[in-house]
């Protein structure tokens, strides 16, 4: 006979949770025990039960749906070559990977067991009923995709897992995939547009996460059906298209103060709850600068997303005259401004939630930099920055700092409330830009799709001279999408879609102009190259070799090898079932 595993989490659903949502904090309804799940308060307190499990960290209290994109090029971990984006540190022995992988997991399990006690009910239930067990099941789907996109094929179980199970290896990511889709678009029609309690998936989240895992499966040619997928993905992210609308001010989406407003919510589809009438919750996304008194900071953008960044006219770094090596800052597209904080500019904090709201003057090269207030007026102190041997942006990084999730002055950064976004309005349009795209279907809507994201940021419309370009128009949605998403953990996947991350390791890291040039003795010449070849040139991949004597280099030994495209499974569980095996990396 098989013993259960796992279905006794029932019980543990619905006991000890605590989260700060407002659903999350309500008190628990009475509920009979024997057939717990085939009531609606049942269905309710059990599908609540799934929510908090998405917040788990996988390093320095920051969730997986942000940290992830550090694994990439476009993000640098505080230690050299340490990075599992690089092959640093990626090894079944890897503890961050582990943790993904038993996060992504328990969610998958504690879904399982709600959606497995109701099956046998569900059609006689009320409708809120119905639409408390649909949310099982997208909740379920999204740690499935997150699992295939890291793992590619995996164990896949749609009912709590028995001793038997749980060795009967991996399953193929096209089975899964049509399996999740197929869930989805059921699920769907029994959820609101429109969460009617923030925190809570909808019908748009279901529609958006079906042509999230499209799309990746379109790109992947999975099962040879990469044109049907890329279908899929345009059609299911067309359902959503119109049902919401994008925030008026880009910057708003990231901090505690704009995600009060309407127009923010609405272009939210999904947010991790933070913020909210109950409990308090916090997170470190707002990573510490060492000036602002948090110790030092953790980890970094690169030059490689940095200078993706076009300038105000709508050209690449490279290509427009607006575009100064000694002030990379200025003339940017607005969302660098909304994303980076880099030498000279200012920067907001404050050291008591919100009472006495500070600023400082980011300073890369000298020993004092400037801060305010002090009697009302602008002060000179220690940079700690410069003088620290702490991680900083100076020592660790390439000169800039996160701004997004952390242009705040209400709270601290290193205890923010603020929502993380797990999917916005904007990736449904790029997406169904995107997916268009691939299809050869250059039509209006795609131009339209990609003009509203652009001209939300304060960016020019799609150039003419891309009208009716594939190639133009292939590069020019990658490039929407990085400024867009970066450290929002959809480029984790994109990268991998693409295919690019035997350029963007081809290099060592380079960044900031050295304390003995400094910005002041660049030369107008000093430009990344993004034409090594046509495909850097398409997906805006730069090259530094020409003036690297004068940037500061760190992560030499980085590098890319083809089986990083895929995680391999943690070595606990391939020691439980040795059919999990990972020969690649033996």
């Amino acid at each position: 006979m098989k013993k259960t595993l796992l279905y006794s989490v029932i019980a543990a659903t619905v006991i000890g949770l605590a989260s700060c949502s407002d659903f999350l904090d309500k008190e628990n309804p009475s509920y009979d025990a024997n057939g717990f799940y085939k009531t609606e308060a049942g269905l309710k307190e059990g599908v609540t039960g799934v929510y908090p499990l998405l917040y788990f960290d996988m390093n320095w209290a920051v969730p997986a749906c942000i940290v992830l994109d550090h694994y990439t090029a476009y993000g640098l971990e505080q230690d050299e070559n340490a990075s599992i984006g690089a092959g640093g540190t990626l090894n079944p022995d890897n503890g961050k990977i582990q943790a993904f992988w038993s996060g992504e997991y328990a969610i998958v399990a504690r879904a399982n067991s709600v959606i497995y006690g109701a099956k046998d009910a569900i059609n006689g239930m009320s409708s809120d009923a119905k639409q408390y067990y649909s949310e099982a099941r997208v909740l379920r789907a999204y740690a499935y995709y997150n699992l295939v996109s890291a793992f590619g094929d995996i164990p896949f179980f749609t009912a709590p897992v028995t001793i038997d199970e749980y060795t009967s290896g991996r399953t193929e990511k096209a089975k899964i995939i049509d399996f999740l889709l197929q869930d989805l678009d059921s699920a769907a029609v029994y959820l609101p547009w429109t969460a009617t309690e923030r925190g809570r998936v909808d019908r748009s989240v279901a529609y958006g996460l079906a042509a999230r895992i499209a799309l990746f499966a379109g790109s992947f040619n999975v099962d040879n059906r990469g044109q049907e997928y890329f279908r899929r993905a345009a059609d299911e992210a067309n359902k959503v298209i119109g049902q919401r609308h994008l925030a008026k001010n880009f910057g708003d989406l990231f901090n505690l103060t704009g995600q009060a407003k309407s127009d923010v919510r609405d272009e939210a589809l999904w947010e991790l709850m933070y913020s909210s009438n109950g409990t308090k919750k916090t997170h470190t996304v707002g990573y510490g600068h060492s000036s602002r008194n948090y110790g030092s900071s953790v980890r970094f953008p690169s030059s490689l997303i940095v200078d993706t960044y076009e300038c105000t006219d709508g050209k690449r770094i490279d290509e427009s005259p607006l575009y100064d090596p000694k002030h990379p800052t200025r003339n940017r597209d607005p969302r660098f401004e909304a994303t980076f904080a880099g030498h000279g500019d200012t920067v907001n904090y404050t050291n008591s939630d919100g009472a006495s709201p500070l600023k400082l003057i980011v300073n890369i090269y000298d020993a004092k930099t400037r801060f305010y207030p002090r009697r009302n007026a602008w002060y000179s102190s220690e940079n700690v920055d410069v003088t620290t041997s702490k991680p900083t942006l100076v020592n660790n990084g390439v000169g800039y700092l996160w701004r997004k999730y952390a242009n705040e002055n209400t709270e601290q950064l290193m205890s923010s409330s603020c929502n993380l976004m797990l999917m916005r309005y904007a990736e449904i349009l790029l997406t169904y830009a995107e997916a268009k795209i691939e299809l050869g279907e250059l039509d209006q809507s795609v131009y339209s799709a990609i003009n509203q994201v652009r001209e939300r940021a304060g960016m020019p419309d799609v150039a003419s001279d891309r009208i009716g370009n594939v190639e133009k128009m292939r590069q020019l949605v990658r490039r929407e999408r990085k400024v867009e998403f970066v450290l929002e953990g959809l480029l984790f996947v994109d990268v991998r879609r693409w295919g690019i991350s035997d350029m963007l390791n081809e290099h060592p890291t380079y960044g900031q102009p050295l304390p003995t040039i400094k910005y002041e003795g660049m030369e107008a010449t000093d430009i990344p190259n993004f034409k090594t070849d046509s495909r850097h040139d398409l997906n805006d991949i730069a090259s530094y070799e020409a003036y690297k004597e004068k940037l500061r280099v760190r992560d030499k030994n980085r590098y890319w090898d083809k089986k990083f495209t895929w995680w391999p499974i943690p070595r606990l569980e391939t020691d439980r079932d040795p059919s999990l095996s990972n020969p690649d990396y033996e």
